[in-house]
């Protein structure tokens, strides 16, 4: 085997990987020790931004291949039957840091970039079906709220829960991170959701809402509190580690993607508002309908440049799909590529875990760290022979709105309130036994630190969800407060 030679970042060889270039053994260091200069100011530098939120994760590289034909929904090229395609995936906490335990309960990210002939397609979902609030003005405060407070830089529990009994609508979520469900046994065992419903059209133009459901092959297990506790003091990389290892073990997870098609009309009139966050679609009006299996496959080798830069936003569409009249998802569509153009700089796409497969045309330039070369024109209208837009091939999807300018929640449905999804989940979803640890996960959760008012409120809370279970949860607490 050719032993490497080191060498500087401009690729010429090194004098000494151990000592520094000094006057005589014990003298000073010079200046001109270019390569020790480079190492220290790199070191400097090594660090980025983390997320705001999202910031603790891990992914792999792997393909999706379809099969199932779903074209009769739509158009898009990596979905039609038989297509393969490489993809990345990410998985992460909500609230933690960077340096925070995999086993924190708390909803799982389930970011995936598919690096499709037309463009990137990216899904940034959850681990759960739905989120906790509906309108993005919340979204900042909600994150605020499961941080750490100004004064002690501590996480507060009391903080949460003020938050929560405050906003009904996170009945559902909360219900879901208070169960099995808060703590997966791996990013292995679980599913991940769109939770967002987007848009499909097809070859005739027809559009439908869809909602995605990548299924776990590995089936859904999850941790006690207990375990994952005990878990956090052991390894706080647990969920990373499991997933690197299994991948090197040639132990390969994999998800089948099932889609929720509702038809374009069907929003209209659906009992529930089907563009809202905090609400699944029953699969008796809309049942599962199978696409595909997502395998990951290759581990990345540079977990920074690979992961760490891995931007995922839900505007990365292509024809055949797109968006939804969901306030939180038009949201997002914005605040994701303005994250990143803060965090890894505007010229982000042009990192090659991020570079689309495809070619690109586009009139950006300039910025920093481009990478591609920009080329004359670089202007629109122009005459010169840049490239023209083609509405036809484009992934635009329109739909009618009228009314006018407000501030305002989403107009109520038949079936519109905020716990009887929740309370659907706790009585005909869970068993005795999920019941049972939901109960001990709250109560848990409540006794550190919760108090006055936020506490009644809590104890109101669950019994709108569903009276046995506030009952239970009073007693718990009350019963540990002594």
């Amino acid at each position: 085997m050719t032993e490497k030679i080191a060498t500087t970042d401009g690729g010429a060889p090194i004098p000494s990987v151990e000592h520094s270039l000094t006057v005589g053994p014990d003298g000073p260091i010079l200046l001109q020790d270019h390569y020790l200069i480079e190492q220290m100011a790199n070191f400097n530098r090594e660090r980025i931004p983390e997320r705001q939120p999202h910031a603790k994760g891990g992914g792999a590289f792997g393909h999706f291949e379809v099969t199932n034909d779903v074209s009769q929904y739509t158009k898009a090229a990596f979905l039609q039957p038989g297509v393969k395609t490489e993809m990345v995936a990410r998985f992460s906490t909500v609230a933690g840091e960077r340096g925070s335990p995999d086993t924190w309960r708390d909803p799982r990210g389930f970011s995936l970039k598919f690096y499709t002939s037309e463009g990137n397609w990216d899904m940034v979902g959850n681990n759960t079906p739905v989120f906790f609030i509906r309108d993005p003005m919340k979204f900042q405060n909600f994150i605020r709220s499961q941080k750490r407070m100004a004064a002690n830089n501590l996480r507060d529990h009391n903080m949460q829960w003020d938050f929560w009994t405050l906003v009904p609508e996170s009945a559902h979520q909360v219900t879901y991170l208070m169960g099995d469900r808060g703590i997966p046994k791996t990013w292995r065992h679980m599913n991940g959701y769109s939770s967002h419903t987007y848009s499909l059209v097809n070859a005739n133009d027809e559009l439908s809402w869809v909602k995605y459901h990548f299924i776990s092959d590995q089936g859904v297990d999850y941790l006690t509190q207990e375990d994952a506790d005990r878990i956090a003091g052991e390894d706080g990389d647990y969920h990373q580690r499991d997933l690197f290892d299994s991948i090197e073990a040639g132990n390969h997870p994999s998800w089948t993607l099932k889609i929720q098609v509702m038809p374009f009309e069907d929003a209209k009139t659906y009992r529930v508002n089907p563009f809202d966050l905090t609400k699944v679609w029953s699969h008796r009006d809309y049942p599962l309908i199978e696409v595909g299996k997502m395998t990951l496959d290759r581990n990345v080798v540079d977990y920074h440049a690979q992961i760490e830069q891995a931007a995922f936003e839900p505007n990365n569409i292509v024809p055949g799909t797109g968006l939804s009249p969901d306030k939180m998802l038009l949201a997002r569509g914005f605040s994701y590529s303005d994250a990143h153009r803060a965090r890894l700089g505007v010229n982000y796409k042009q990192i090659p875990v991020n570079e689309p497969k495809s070619e690109v045309n586009a009139y950006s330039k300039d910025g920093a760290m481009r990478i591609k070369l920009a080329t004359d024109p670089v202007y629109a209208p122009n005459s010169m022979g840049g490239p023209v837009a083609d509405p036809a091939r484009a992934s635009e999807v329109h739909w009618m709105a009228d009314g006018d300018m407000v501030r305002t929640a989403y107009a109520l449905r038949a079936d519109d309130d905020d716990w009887s999804q929740a309370g659907a989940l706790v009585r005909e979803v869970m068993d005795d036994g999920q019941r049972e640890r939901l109960v001990g996960n709250i109560v848990g959760h409540v006794l550190d630190g919760v108090r006055e008012p936020v506490l009644s409120r809590v104890f109101e809370y669950w019994t709108n969800v569903d009276p046995e279970i506030g009952k239970k949860v009073e007693e718990g607490v009350r019963a540990g407060n002594g």
